[in-house]
């Protein structure tokens, strides 16, 4: 009923109700509301306003098809401006015939329960019609639709991407404790132990420093960044820790991380972080070869362990591996996995000394960027 109460107050103003024909009232109405309500609907807080008043007035099943927000060009404009003439005409359309089923029922008496029905009929009728006005003409648009499609497919993808960070750094950070605590408490050297409690608390702070940074972006406040994330420059230390652990590194990496794009350097970091803890996890002692250069536009980079018969075999790989062969996708390369030297189907009953698992990785330069 406000869009009664709307166009009476605009009908008292002029032309009044003193000696004016119903026909006369309803034209100047139109003539009168209809120019109003459009300029009203230029405010663009307007549609904010009606928004609001539709979530709490309608009661839709689901708030977010009726938006809330400011109008944001002249599509939004001229559909708020629908709005409010659809609006405005429904509920004088409702009050006329709330007044005319009154005036029947005050003549007769008889006719007022089956009215009171038709009427409350009516009423429920024209709410559902006013709901599906404003999810029509009040809802997002096609570009405010897309723009929050967009928007969620960002924040998954945002997500799934610190999942693998975690994943890589408190996986790796995990990897070398556990081997370099079993080492210490397996050899009787004090100052082998001193350099592996060191390690292990190296390590440690380096996770924690990660840990810090992703849950400061889980939270999303303004403060984003903690601390730049790892680059190919970092690789060294990677190496450090692993020959701490007892394994063997022979790395050669003829690349230099400044000379790559930022986001192929972290990705190439994680990617060789990855290599180096599966080499520890699965063949701890085992010595760990890395190459990695720049070839025709393509970085490439190989991690190459020997099997040891201890859970080497990895076939078809976990959520490390996994998660390289998405980093490798989304940066338009390619990932392989697998034993090097023998049918991976006798990778099990392979001799170690002659096979080994190897992870190559091709990554653009150009999609790089």
């Amino acid at each position: 009923m406000i869009g009664m109460v709307f166009a009476g107050v605009v009908l008292l103003v002029y032309p009044g109700t003193e000696g004016v024909s119903t026909g006369r009232a309803v034209l100047c109405g139109v003539a009168l509301d209809v120019p109003l309500l459009c300029l009203a609907a230029l405010v663009p807080g307007m549609r904010r306003g009606e928004g609001v008043q539709a979530r709490l007035l309608l009661g839709p099943a689901r708030e977010e098809e009726i938006g809330v927000a400011p109008s944001a060009g002249w599509a939004d404009r001229g559909r708020t401006a629908l709005w409010l003439v659809a609006r405005v005409g429904l509920g004088v359309a409702v009050g006329a015939v709330t007044v005319v089923v009154a005036r029947a029922a005050a003549r007769e008496p008889l006719l007022a329960l089956p009215a009171g029905f038709a009427l409350l009929w009516l009423v429920v009728f024209a709410g559902r019609l006013q709901l599906a006005f404003a999810v029509r003409l009040l809802g997002p648009s096609g570009a405010e639709r897309l723009a929050a499609a967009e928007a969620r497919a960002e924040r998954l993808l945002e997500r799934n991407r610190l999942a693998r960070e975690l994943h890589d750094s408190i996986g790796h950070a995990l990897t070398v404790t556990v081997v370099q605590a079993g080492a210490a408490r397996e050899v009787a050297d004090p100052a082998f132990r001193e350099r592996a409690l060191e390690a292990i608390e190296t390590t440690g702070r380096r996770a924690l420093d990660d840990l810090e940074r992703m849950l400061v972006l889980l939270r999303e406040t303004p403060d984003a960044v903690v601390a730049e994330q790892p680059g190919l420059d970092r690789v060294p230390e990677l190496f450090a820790a692993a020959r701490a652990a007892g394994s063997p590194v022979d790395a050669e990496l003829d690349v230099r991380a400044a000379e790559l794009p930022g986001v192929l350097s972290r990705e190439a970091y994680r990617i060789v972080q990855e290599g180096v803890t599966n080499a520890l996890r699965h063949a701890p002692g085992a010595p760990i070869r890395v190459r990695g250069a720049v070839t025709g536009g393509v970085l490439e980079l190989s991690c190459r362990n020997a099997l040891t018969g201890k859970g080497s075999s990895r076939r078809g790989g976990g959520k490390g591996l996994r998660g390289v062969r998405e980093r490798a996708v989304l940066l338009g390369g390619e990932c392989e996995a697998g034993p090097e030297g023998v049918d991976p189907a006798e990778a099990d009953r392979a001799d170690p000394g002659r096979a080994g698992w190897l992870l190559r990785v091709r990554l653009p330069l150009r999609l790089g960027r």
